[in-house]
């Protein structure tokens, strides 16, 4: 698919296998970033399988293989040839390991180039990808960053503060809440009516902490509340580059050997509608995140949904989460490891004696608009365009 026709000094080319279709934080991410993008430039994509459906605003689209290694093999030929010919302004690979790939066709068409990076693409341990990607990560012209947290990772591995730029991910912010009556028909149809409902979101991944939770501080919640359920919604990564995956058999084994296994619901994935009555129905959202070596949890872009649909969060303090989370607005901090504290802050939560305002809960996610990230991002020195309009 190509409607470019020639070459444009104001091309921007995104190199990504984190894309729809596959599913997760970063793909929603890079397919935002791109069509933000479209707003300043003609623009480009090197994606996997399938993406054409969702790169909407794309000029150009080049589809390979969603399979890792066939993908790398595949948009680096591709990013290449289609750099060299149409010479784009702008090349980013949307993780780091597409950093070769948008390096190369860098080289090859002159361009300037970046990469976005997600906190796992610094501390990875993988002895392979330190050596190679990191190091061609190292001579981009510009990062982007999602948090503090992989900012100062980059720093401390011997990236250049200097063309380092923070831009937290974004969050589709609805106008309206779901209606009550959505709501209540939900709990219903999911047998939650009556109870007091714990949400956990997200790909079940061993640094999410679900595993650790269930043993250590829900027992201490169901003690207090004993009609309380935790609902979790997601699954193992089929595609991620790290295979840490806690699959929903070791979750059920846990609970049943705390004794809580009638207190714990898995939902596996979920459409986009339910998960949103989901975030309405919970009266906490908990991310339990670890803070785990060569592992981390890049921002915690759960945190701000649950935050648009007027949920607080309790979460520990790892990782960019901090970055998600407004101790006493959106939320509560919990030291990471203090499980104790975690099951005590829940059940303030759910007994009423910690109460979080909506309206302070939704103007705190929408400072994470999608809208809000596309003009932070058109702004960023490397990226804008000052006195240009797309062609």
């Amino acid at each position: 698919m190509n409607r470019l026709s020639e070459r444009s000094e104001a091309t921007f080319l995104l190199v990504s296998r984190n894309f729809p279709p596959l599913q997760g934080g970063m793909e929603k991410l890079n397919q935002h970033l791109l069509e933000e993008l479209s707003k300043s430039y003609r623009t480009a994509l090197v994606g996997p399988v399938g993406s054409s459906e969702y790169a909407l605003h794309a000029d150009t689209i080049k589809e390979c293989r969603s399979a890792l290694i066939p993908f790398l093999v595949g948009a680096t030929l591709k990013a290449v040839l289609w750099a060299r010919v149409n010479k784009p302004s702008v090349i980013m690979a949307g993780s780091g390991v597409n950093g070769i790939s948008a390096w190369l066709a860098a080289k090859i068409s002159g361009a300037r180039w970046g990469v976005y990076l997600h906190g796992l693409d610094i501390i990875v341990n993988s002895a392979l990808y330190r050596w190679v990607f990191l190091r061609a990560l190292r001579k981009a012209d510009f990062w982007i960053v999602n948090s503090r947290a992989t900012r100062d990772a980059a720093i401390e591995t011997g990236f250049d503060a200097s063309r380092i730029y923070l831009l937290n991910p974004g969050v589709a912010v609805s106008e309206r809440l779901p209606s009550k009556e959505l709501v209540k028909q939900w709990l219903v149809d999911n047998q939650l009516q009556g109870k007091k409902v714990l949400l956990s979101v997200g790909r079940l991944m061993k640094r999410k902490g679900l595993a650790e939770f269930i043993s250590r501080s829900l027992p201490d919640i169901v003690k207090a509340c004993p009609d309380v359920v935790l609902v979790v919604i997601g699954e193992a990564p089929k595609s991620a580059l790290l295979k840490t995956g806690t699959c929903q058999a070791e979750l059920i084994e846990m609970a049943q050997m705390a004794g809580v296994d009638s207190n714990v619901r898995l939902m596996g994935s979920v459409s986009d509608d339910s998960l949103q009555l989901a975030y309405a129905a919970a009266d906490v959202h908990v991310f339990p995140v670890l803070d785990l070596p060569g592992d981390m949890e890049g921002f915690g872009m759960v945190s701000i949904e649950a935050a648009s649909a007027g949920t607080p969060t309790v979460a520990f303090s790892a990782g960019g989460v901090p970055d998600a989370v407004r101790c006493g607005i959106s939320g509560q901090l919990i030291p990471p490891g203090d499980y104790l504290n975690f099951a005590e802050t829940v059940v303030g939560i759910l007994k009423k004696k910690v109460t979080y305002d909506l309206e302070e809960l939704l103007q705190f996610s929408r400072q994470f608009s999608w809208s809000s990230f596309g003009a932070s991002l058109r702004d960023i020195a490397p990226l804008r365009r000052e006195d240009e309009s797309k062609p």
